[in-house]
């Protein structure tokens, strides 16, 4: 891919958010900062930061920090375990207060990965135990997704992929299913230790109202550094 190709793609999610705001959709920000850091050929740990918006870049309602690790029990399982904060303001402004949500979540997760040809599937199945502002709750998650790496190899790696991603959110009380979503994203890597990401998520939320479904912007930066 050259640099004309990144431009386009630039271009074409400027587009989308012109376009979204000249009919009046809101668009929302949601943005990731993960550090992975790889201790052996087994284990590794993680911290991640997410700060997120109704509207473009205003009207931030949302924030999570979360950390954990991950145990690799071969090419194509991994274990993790993750813990964190989880802060939900009300809508129509900038962290409003009273809050909608104030959470502790500890979760326990699988990841089955498979490749088929130039592509690669990920299975992933995580269950949340949740000490709320508005008591206990338990939830299940599943996702899956695809993604394609392309471009000239470098370094081990090929520096652009796509992705795109399903997830389905359950409890134990019912109706039982709570959210549904889904996303489509764009990486490039650009060294090693360093990946941006630019995509659209779209969130569909059934019964809960501690976050309100909506479309959203996602930029991430991914930083994973060695021992070695």
């Amino acid at each position: 891919m050259t640099q004309k190709h990144i431009t386009l793609i630039i271009k074409l999610l400027y587009l989308c958010v012109y376009t979204s705001s000249a009919q009046n959709f809101d668009l929302g920000s949601w943005n990731i900062l993960n550090i992975k850091y790889t201790l052996d050929k087994k284990w590794s740990v993680f911290g991640e930061a997410q700060l997120r918006s109704l509207k473009f870049y205003d009207d931030f309602h949302y924030h999570e920090y979360k950390g954990g690790f991950h145990y690799k029990v071969d090419k194509n399982l991994m274990l993790s375990l993750g813990a964190g904060s989880y802060q939900t303001y009300k809508e129509g402004g900038d962290f409003v207060l009273p809050k909608n949500n104030d959470e502790f979540r500890l979760w326990p997760q699988l990841l089955l990965s498979q490749t088929i040809g130039k592509f690669k599937i990920e299975q992933r199945y995580r269950t949340e135990f949740r000490f709320t502002s508005n008591g206990y709750r338990n939830r299940f998650r599943y996702r899956i997704g695809l993604s394609l790496p392309w471009g000239k190899e470098k370094n081990g790696y090929q520096p652009f992929q796509i992705t795109v991603n399903n997830e389905i959110f359950f409890t134990d009380r019912e109706p039982y299913f709570e959210r549904n979503r889904w996303s489509a994203a764009f990486h490039y890597k650009t060294s090693q230790t360093t990946t941006l990401q630019a995509g659209y998520l779209h969130q569909f939320d059934y019964r809960i109202n501690d976050e309100t479904g909506r479309d959203f912007l996602v930029a991430g930066f991914y930083f994973e550094f060695s021992r070695r």
